[in-house]
């Protein structure tokens, strides 16, 4: 009787355990809902594999104007403080605000490979090739994620 009472509260916590943990799983894994979000997710993944031509596709016209080479921009992204992006192992979206018909600004939170959590705020512009990364701020934010 006592085992089974162990095994009862063992699996009890197991289980509160595995439901702690499923919310943080499920954002990760979600699919992208927005357009923008899918070129977000495209983006950080071209960083994730050295692609610079893939990251620079992404990137808004202003961009394409003062780089002379996808890899001059991601040289230049990587020396400018945004590698915890490219070295982020996974993300998710927050909220997001339109700011007209062609502009939108989304959170995403970002999963270090040492476990840092960041948080980047993305500015996208509609441009006749779709939505573009026209800017992003990254910030440190406290704690480790799992």
């Amino acid at each position: 009787m006592k085992l089974a009472r162990t095994i009862g509260k063992s699996a009890l916590v197991g289980l509160f355990a595995t439901m702690a943990v499923l919310p943080v799983a499920a954002q990760e894994v979600t699919a992208p809902v927005e357009p923008w979000q899918a070129v977000i997710t495209s983006q950080i993944e071209a960083f994730r594999a050295k692609d610079a031509p893939g990251a620079f596709e992404y990137a808004a016209a202003a961009f394409h104007a003062g780089f002379p080479s996808a890899e001059a921009f991601f040289v230049a992204i990587v020396g400018s403080g945004y590698a915890p992006i490219m070295e982020s192992r996974s993300h998710s979206f927050g909220k997001y605000e339109k700011l007209g018909d062609t502009v939108v600004l989304q959170e995403v939170k970002l999963v270090g490979n040492d476990q840092s959590l960041y948080e980047a705020l993305y500015q996208l512009s509609e441009e006749t090739e779709g939505w573009r990364v026209s800017g992003v701020q990254l910030l440190k934010q406290p704690g480790m994620g799992i």
